[in-house]
């Protein structure tokens, strides 16, 4: 196994500590095997990444922002996808080009109570990250066996169990794993699109962006909701992690061919992503807004509606099988980035087991009250809630990573290129501004 990358130039300290030590360097990169065969060794962080940009958070939002306003938020979607493209992009080239995943390089930049805040504010994006996969994933046990969702919510408990297995099992069935329910999702929705006949000249205008989106309060909301279920904090932290289970040369050589080869896999598992959400939003104007069923705005009553309004029987099963697919694949990611998160911050070690129970717990008791207290809509409020609190934790882990990024006594060689820092805090400044208006909005 590769020693860590211990160069000190720019950062205060050795890294003495490979990102996931265990499955570090751990998949074989070919050399001089040609171009595909090279891609495909590279293949999988970038899948793994996107699972993140479909969870049962973004099919709340989507749902109701295309029942709401038909396919006028369709830009919102494509442009917070070109958003995740580009931030990834900085990740995964930030833990190739130094050795230290994001939640090192803030350990290591920053001051013990700045590291210990944003350890604190990580986590509690990935609890909301969480919930919003045990509600999807209990919603799905719902909507295909009938199971109560307090049952469903407690049964998601047991996932642990699965997870501990499959990670003996070693990296690349993990990898594996996610992307054949990646897949099983696209083919679910794309016999949906089939059935639904949306119109495609409106939707390819809904790609087009338009100013009643800031200026129209309702459509703002579910917009900064989109942008949060979106483009996820813990996935900025988990990319520059398992982007270092490539065993590619430790050199600049090495480094430069791991970042072209990770941006293709990444930016090409992104644009899967965008089909999804996409087409979960087209789904749902299709068949609710132009229908009159304009107030459908959680999972439970789109599931309901499907089949009575687009004639056909299977389309509310495979919706509910791709929701319970997308629950189970976020449910992966996201055990990692915990992981990486507490180890990289805090430089603290528990057993994975022990992690994933605190971080299922931590999203289990929130959602059971609501289930019990309020029921089905409670839990779909709860779920487009979660995504907000995302989206104000975006900045916290996006300021780092530009940061870290445009420095070139940290990056070297690979620092960012003058259009791409001008980019970069662009989309720094306009995440920022949108999260600073909503908050302000609901202080207001």
């Amino acid at each position: 196994m590769e020693a860590p990358n211990t160069s000190v130039k720019g950062w205060r300290q050795e890294n003495n500590a490979n990102s996931l030590a265990d499955v570090h360097s751990s998949v074989h990169v070919p050399t001089g095997e040609g171009f595909f065969k090279t891609l495909r060794a590279y293949a999988g962080p970038g899948l793994m990444v996107a699972v993140g940009y479909m969870d049962p958070g973004n099919w709340a939002t989507d749902i109701a922002g295309g029942s709401r306003f038909g396919y006028r938020l369709l830009s919102v979607v494509l442009i917070s996808n070109l958003f995740a493209i580009l931030l990834q992009h900085l990740s995964l080239k930030l833990g190739i080009a130094t050795g230290r995943d994001l939640a090192q390089a803030c350990r290591d930049h920053f001051s013990r109570p700045v590291a210990v805040s944003l350890w604190i504010l990580a986590e509690i994006a990935i609890a909301a990250t969480d919930l919003a996969e045990v509600i999807g994933s209990a919603i799905a046990l719902n909507l295909l066996f009938g199971l109560p969702l307090t049952i469903g919510i407690l049964i998601t408990a047991l996932d642990v169990l699965l997870l501990l297995y499959l990670q003996n099992k070693g990296f690349q069935l993990l990898e594996r794993i996610v992307a054949s329910l990646i897949f099983l999702i696209v083919g679910c929705f794309g016999y949906e699109l089939l059935v639904s006949k949306p119109d495609i000249a409106n939707v390819v205008a809904g790609l087009v962006p338009r100013t009643e989106i800031i200026t129209n309060p309702g459509m703002l909301y579910i917009a900064i909701g989109i942008l949060g279920a979106t483009v996820m904090p813990h996935n900025l932290y988990l990319h520059s992690s398992i982007v270092q289970t490539r065993d590619f040369g430790r050199n600049d050589a090495g480094r430069k061919s791991a970042i072209k080869f990770a941006t293709i896999d990444s930016t090409v598992s992104l644009f899967l992503a965008f089909f999804i959400n996409a087409a979960i939003l087209i789904l749902s104007a299709a068949a609710f807004h132009f229908s009159g069923n304009q107030q459908v705005a959680d999972i439970t009553d789109a599931h309901r509606l499907l089949d009575p309004i687009l004639g056909v029987k299977m389309a509310g099963i495979l919706f509910a099988v791709a929701l319970l697919a997308s629950g189970q694949n976020s449910t992966l990611t996201g055990t990692l980035a915990g992981q990486i998160v507490m180890e990289g911050f805090i430089n603290l070690r528990v057993k994975p087991w022990l992690r994933r129970l605190i971080t299922r717990l931590v999203a289990i008791v929130p959602a059971l009250v609501v289930a019990i207290l309020y029921g089905e809509h409670g839990t779909s409020e709860l779920l487009v809630f979660s995504q907000v609190i995302l989206s104000l934790q975006l900045s916290f882990a996006v300021v780092p990573l530009v940061s870290f990024t445009n420095d070139k006594a940290k990056m070297g060689r690979f620092v960012n290129p003058i259009w791409v820092k001008a980019l970069s805090w662009l989309v720094t400044v306009l995440i920022i501004g949108l999260n600073g208006y909503l908050l302000w909005d609901i202080v207001t």
